[in-house]
């Protein structure tokens, strides 16, 4: 599917909340992707972001094998967001000082404004202080040259900017529930920091999928491996709209599958939505291939 013109580059550097991340952004009616933190140049270009998030991750920024920003990030010219690792990456390669925390912080906790900005100042409202969710180990002690500190959390820096550069940085997850107006945040850096629309919706997407299915596959047929999970599940969904009767399903019940998983893909794909689907009864090869095999990866490796 082609994507809208505007979007969120999502660089994932292995934080659990990545995902939350970009379903709050597309909630907040901004189309977007994950993509590797290690994305290709080109591969980043093509896409051309309005704006980029960087996410958190398990990592120490002091680690001599600590992931690092892509070169394009720093030069694409498009605001840049990093939370947590993100920003702890941005000011080590800016050259900033940071050093491991006198202990793990994850949990509640409470920062303090600093200063006015376009970022946070909805977020605090009439308020000094915000409620937000912290999980990191390092700590930034100086911010690098061009950034300011919009916020504090016991006198160390949990956010910070560079409004010419347009570079900025949270060490707490707007993200998550557990911040105060933490969807405010974001929402300033798509609509006001990256100048978004934010007119994306799920139903528009829909539309633009099924329009690009029909393009492409005109009226040639489409063979669908479903597994009966959320991934297949959508795209069977998506290219049976598309497509109608041009579609055909094969679900391969290995003998493996959940208790009455195939009969349900079944009930669900065939008789209800009325698909073509064929269930290719496969248990006895895959119980010839792992019989007498006991060591987990040499089983996933022969399924």
């Amino acid at each position: 599917m082609r994507p809208p013109a505007e979007k969120i580059l999502i660089l994932d550097f292995g934080s659990q909340y990545t995902q939350l991340i970009a379903r709050v952004t597309r909630e907040l009616g901004a189309y977007c992707e994950i993509h590797p933190c290690d994305i290709s140049p080109q591969t980043a270009a093509e896409f051309a972001p309005h704006g980029i998030i960087l996410s958190g991750g398990p990592d120490s920024a002091l680690a001599a094998d600590a992931p690092k920003i892509s070169e394009f990030v720093l030069l694409s010219g498009a605001p840049v967001l990093g939370v947590c690792y993100g920003m702890q990456a941005l000011a080590a390669q800016l050259g900033g000082t940071l050093r491991q925390s006198p202990r793990r912080e994850y949990g509640p906790a409470t920062i303090v404004r600093e200063t006015d900005s376009t970022l946070l100042d909805a977020a605090f409202a009439e308020e000094s202080a915000l409620p937000v969710w912290m999980s990191h180990g390092d700590e930034i002690v100086e911010t690098p040259p061009g950034f300011t500190v919009l916020a504090t959390s016991e006198g160390v820096p949990a956010a910070m900017a560079d409004g010419e550069r347009k570079l900025f940085g949270l060490q707490f997850h707007p993200e998550v529930s557990h911040t105060r107006n933490g969807r405010e945040i974001l929402s300033r850096f798509l609509r006001d920091i990256c100048g978004m629309s934010c007119e994306w919706t799920a139903p528009n997407f829909i539309e633009s999928a099924v329009e690009d299915i029909r393009s492409r596959v005109g009226d040639e047929k489409v063979l669908l491996a479903l597994s009966g999970g959320v991934d297949s599940a959508v795209a069977a969904a998506l290219l049976h709209r598309a497509i109608g009767g041009n579609l055909i399903c094969v679900l391969v019940d290995n003998g493996l599958l959940r208790m009455g998983e195939a009969a349900q893909v079944r009930e669900v794909f065939l008789e209800r939505f009325g698909m073509e689907l064929t269930v290719a009864e496969s248990a006895g090869r895959f119980f010839t291939a792992l019989k007498g095999v006991e060591e987990p990866e040499e089983k996933r490796r022969r399924i």
